[in-house]
């Protein structure tokens, strides 16, 4: 079955959710203490790019390095994010 364009508020709910998921990856990064538990829940990983030099014959651009800082639980949030908004949009 194939559905139409999704309406605004599954985005809204998909963003808000979502963001949901980082909260939940910083809460424990603060509350617990050092052991197993709080290097599990605040396991991340961070991909870099760069630095990207474009060089013009005007001006010359350096760019990064950019990274994205991807957590567990901001992964998961994500995900409960999408199937929440999917249930309700």
């Amino acid at each position: 079955m194939s559905h139409g364009p999704r309406r605004p508020g599954f985005y809204w709910g998909f963003w808000r959710w979502a963001s949901c998921g980082g909260l939940a990856a910083g809460v424990p990064a603060a509350l617990l203490t050092s052991g197993p538990a709080k290097e599990l829940f605040t396991w991340s990983v961070t991909p870099t790019i760069g630095p990207l030099h474009l060089d013009l014959l005007v001006m010359s651009i350096t760019l990064g390095p950019i990274g994205l800082d991807v957590s567990l639980l901001a992964v998961v949030g994500v995900v409960v994010a999408y199937l929440v908004a999917r249930s309700l949009f």
